[in-house]
């Protein structure tokens, strides 16, 4: 069997390790940021859904924003559909 004092030193070495451990574990500083420009996925997939459509027609063909907004409001409208019956 361990005797006392070997295990008052081992849980003293843990001990004075998680000490010296801990305000390193803080000593880095996470910055959660974004370094660059942030990106707009609904912007991006607009313009890249108009790429290729002359400029002519481009009033023609719904952005991706808008046809989003339109699914937006059936969400709406479907839970007062619900509560009518």
């Amino acid at each position: 069997m361990m005797s006392t004092r070997r295990i008052a030193a081992a849980v003293g070495l843990a001990a004075g390790l998680t000490g010296l451990a801990a305000p390193l574990a803080n000593a880095h500083h996470t910055d959660t940021r974004p370094v660059g420009p942030q990106l707009n996925p609904i912007a991006t997939l607009d313009s890249l859904a108009q790429t290729g459509i002359p400029e002519q027609h481009k009033h023609r063909v719904p952005r991706v924003s808008q046809q989003l907004g339109h699914l937006n409001q059936l969400n709406e409208l479907r839970p007062a559909q619900l509560g009518r019956r």
